[in-house]
Order: structure tokens, then sequence, then C-alpha cells
């Protein structure tokens, strides 16, 4: 009974992910949430039926992916002629115009990925569980690979398409349509109701502790780290957690040199993604290149403002906000600017929202070349300005990734100490 009790308070004791500070959940009823005491970020969420919400979610979301790739998609019509692609066709059409990496990009963000996690999902949520040699790797992809499933984002897109091709013809919504829509809102519910801490209490329990925590300081100040993968609490020098076996460090090593050099790639990819063109559009004979400020302009002034404001939020201001975002938490890191640790933390969650959405412009350019084949009457391609700036989107990501923003309260931990010194 005591090691039952002693297991019980073991699992309570978090560090923050987001700033390493010590807290002791206490027993949470279904339906509320826990949050840090300092950067406000939340810790866990006790969601009613932990287990098998997800596990009806995904298996319903994976129903619907089904579906979605059995039937046509969309279709189009111009001048009395008509063609449909299937979900299936989109990587295909870029393949042929020798767009692979685009191509496996769209594959990978769109369907494998998604479909990778709710498989995942499923399997770590049967009644019958899964050896250890099999769940602690599906568990580690899932928590590390759900972030860059971009079904909803691929919606946008297709969304936004509709706008653009409403200008040369008739949109047709086919029978794989539907299944799609309910597939990327079973999958986001799906995700919502993941809780990383009931997971990996269900796979494996908590490792005992190495010293008694002390609830309002930092796991740092008492040489303890929190393992990235399932958040066990570890020693600060353990090279490997005794749960997931995943290899960690009691902060990323090099954070801000990574950061800082993803970055500079991701600007460097920029300036040109900006200024060649994305895509060509062929009608009639005569081919014409636009980048995206183009695109931007031609909605605009065809009166779809909404469309045009969407396509320059997500493809123009966003990288740009998310560039100098990333640029202003590092300097910040660093030991420079300003010591405003609560603002910074929610600059730094604005970026790990909202970055993945520039790949909408991507997905557009996706649909479009696969909708949009008529023969010698008009043709639309991507062009060398979507990779790049695919590439950009993919960069900044992986930067915002490699910052650690326990940096940016260490500072404070830091100034603190100098100042209890001083007195």
């Amino acid at each position: 009974m005591s090691n039952h009790c002693h297991e019980d308070q073991t699992h309570r004791w978090v560090l923050c992910p987001h700033c390493d500070m010590t807290t002791k959940l206490p027993g949470l009823a279904p339906g509320t949430r826990a949050t840090c005491n300092r950067c406000g970020s939340t810790l866990a969420t006790a969601w009613h039926e932990p287990l098998r919400r997800p596990m009806v979610y995904a298996f319903s979301a994976l129903v619907m992916l089904v579906l979605a790739n059995l039937f046509p998609f969309i279709s189009i019509s111009v001048m009395g002629m008509t063609n449909q692609i299937s979900l299936l066709q989109i990587p295909q059409a870029m393949v042929d115009d020798r767009y692979r990496f685009l191509a496996t990009i769209f594959l990978l963000f769109v369907q494998i990925i998604p479909a990778t996690c709710l498989a995942s999902i499923l399997l770590l949520t049967l009644n019958q569980r899964l050896p250890h040699q099999l769940a602690i790797p599906l568990a580690k992809g899932l928590f590390y690979l759900k972030n860059w499933g971009m079904a909803e984002i691929f919606m946008a897109g297709v969304l936004v398409s509709f706008v653009k091709l409403m200008a040369y013809g008739k949109i047709g919504l086919e029978l794989g349509f539907w299944p799609w829509c309910l597939f990327c809102l079973c999958q986001l519910r799906a995700f919502q109701c993941l809780e990383r801490h009931v997971f990996w209490q269900r796979i494996s329990p908590v490792p005992p502790l190495p010293i008694e925590p002390t609830v309002g300081v930092s796991g740092l100040k008492q040489n303890l780290r929190s393992c990235p993968c399932c958040t066990a609490i570890v020693a600060a020098d353990e090279p490997y957690c005794p749960r997931c076996h995943q290899r960690g460090h009691a902060r990323k090593p090099q954070s801000l040199q990574w950061t800082l050099s993803l970055l500079i790639t991701s600007i460097m990819l920029y300036i040109p993604a900006n200024i060649m063109p994305i895509m060509v559009t062929d009608a009639l004979g005569s081919a014409s290149g636009s980048n995206i400020m183009a695109g931007v302009i031609f909605l605009w002034h065809e009166g779809s403002w909404p469309i045009a404001m969407i396509i320059f939020v997500a493809s123009i201001l966003v990288p740009s906000m998310k560039i100098l975002a990333i640029g202003w938490l590092s300097w910040n890191a660093g030991g420079y600017g300003t010591r405003d640790n609560h603002r910074m933390q929610i600059v730094y969650e604005i970026v790990e929202i909202v970055g993945r959405w520039s790949m909408v412009d991507v997905f557009v350019i996706a649909v479009l070349s696969a909708l949009v084949r008529m023969g010698g009457l008009m043709n639309v391609y991507p062009a060398e300005g979507a990779l790049l700036f695919c590439l950009v989107v993919i960069l900044t990501m992986f930067s915002a990734q490699a910052f650690d923003s326990r940096l940016l309260w260490d500072r404070e931990n830091t100034k603190k100490s100098e100042g209890e010194s001083i007195e």
C-alpha cells in the first residue's frame, strides 16, 4: 500500500517544460487542467475517459481518411472540359513535373504522418497492452511527429484554391471531399485529447525520484531535469531516461547556436522565395509566372479581399514575423534585451502555433497544379519559388524547436541569485 501511494505521489511531480519550475500536481477533476504558476503553461489536463476518447476519435479519423482516398476529391469544369482528381493524384502531378521533394512533403505532412500518429494512438489505447519494446517507440514517435501533421492546413489550402479557381470555371465537390473534412475534425480532436502523462503512465510507471523535489524551485537548481519525451523527472547528469530510454540534457545542447544557424539559413532562402515565381500558369500556350505577392494582388483585384488577406498573413506576414520573433527570443535568451519573460513566453507559444500555417500557400499550389490540367487550354505548374518557400517554413519550424525557452527563465534565476548575494 505504501509503495502504491509513493508511486502516485511520484507521478504528481512535474517540471514545467517551458520554465523548469517544479510543481506538484493536485488531484484534477475531469474537465479541469493544471497550469504553471510562473509561466502559465498547461501542465496537465484531466479528460473524461482519457484513453477511450482519443481512441474513438483516432479510429473515426482513420476510417474517414481511407474513404477520402478511395473516391475523387474535387473537380473543375472550364469551357466544357472537366477534370477531377483524387488526393493521391496531387503528389503524382508534382512528381510528373519533376518536383519530387514537394510531392514527398505533401505525402508526409498531409497523409503519412497523421495516419501514423492516429494508428499509434489506436495501438497504445487497446485493452491489450503492447510489450514495452513496441509501445515505447510508438509513443516516442507519436509525441514527436504529431506537430508535423498538416491535414487541417491542407484543408485551408483547398478552400483558398477554390477562390482562385472560381475565376476560371466551376468547382465540384466530389465524394472524397466530405470524408476529408470529417477526417480533419476527428484528427484535431484526437490530438487535443491526447494527454502525455496518462499515456506514459499506462506504458510504464514513473521511475523513483532521485531526491525529494522542492515546489517553486527550478529543476536545474535541484540538479534535476525533465525527460523531453515522457516527462519523467531524473537526475540532471543522467544521460538516459530510465522509463523511455530517451537521451536528454538539463538544457538543449547548443540551443542558441542551432536556433540561429537554422534561422539564418531560412533568411537566406526567404528572400529568393519571395522574388522567384512559385507558380506558372500556361493559358493558350502563353506561360506566365507569379510570386506570392503577385497572387495576393490578383486576389485583391478580383474582389476576394478576405482570401487575399489570409494568403498575405500566412505566406508573407507570418514567416517574416516568425523570423523576427525567433531572433528576438534568441537575443533575450542570450542575456540581452528586456527581462519580461512572460511576454517572451507568449511570443514563443505564438511562434510554435502559427509557424506551420505558412505551408498553406504550398498546398494551394499543389491543388492547382494537379487540378488545372486542361491540355492546350490551361495548365498550372509549380515553380522553384514554391520549393524554396517550403524549405523556409520547415527550417523555421526546426529553428523554433531547437530553441530552449527555459533559457529565458534561467536568466531570471541568475538575476535573483545575484540580487540575494548582494543583499
